[in-house]
């Protein structure tokens, strides 16, 4: 099924939102030991869009996850993520984004292109996203829900810790699967 965004629906994105952490998942996924799969999140971070529906070039997001907020549902691992191997949250204790160019690819989709910076390094990332639609909540705020992933390769970032296997292979995985499940509230 295709939906197509009326003019009025586009009109109502224009404006400044504002992430909403409670209903937001920013999380990422990693194979392990070559034949599972990790997930986890970051559970505090805050961003702000800036959306002009007339032009989305003109179109702005920011978007600052604390590190030390990483959350895999095991505290060892947690730790030894925190650490200088990984993420070296005491040196750098922020992910950011900001966004460099927004570009419409359809009507209920699009691809944010920016700045992300993991432990000190920037690299330009492409987030495709998907619009998912716009509700009233039951407190009268304008909510807009946007999903969207992409593949990084965390060696880009200059997270390169690992350990051989016996069996061959690595136990982390290079490439590392971002994960953005977005509700933002329209600023009054």
């Amino acid at each position: 099924m295709t939906t197509t965004i009326t003019l009025a629906q586009l009109d109502e994105l224009s404006g400044t939102w504002t992430i909403d952490p409670s209903h937001t998942q920013i999380g990422f996924t990693a194979r392990h030991a070559m034949v599972t799969k990790v997930r986890g999140a970051f559970n505090e971070f805050e961003g702000t869009v800036v959306v002009d529906a007339g032009d989305f070039s003109k179109s702005i997001a920011t978007l600052t996850i604390q590190a030390t907020s990483i959350d895999t549902r095991n505290e060892q691992r947690d730790g030894h993520l925190r650490s200088n191997d990984f993420l070296a949250m005491d040196e750098f204790p922020e992910i950011t984004f900001v966004s460099t160019r927004v570009t419409r690819t359809s009507d209920t989709s699009l691809e944010l292109t920016g700045d992300l910076t993991i432990k000190g390094t920037t690299n330009s990332v492409t987030i495709p996203f998907d619009f998912e639609g716009t509700a009233t909540d039951p407190f009268g705020n304008l909510r807009a829900g946007f999903e969207g992933s992409v593949v990084i390769n965390r060696k880009d970032y200059g997270v390169t810790w690992n350990a051989a296997l016996e069996t061959g292979g690595v136990l982390v995985s290079d490439k590392i699967t971002l994960e953005f499940e977005v509700s933002a509230i329209k600023n009054a």
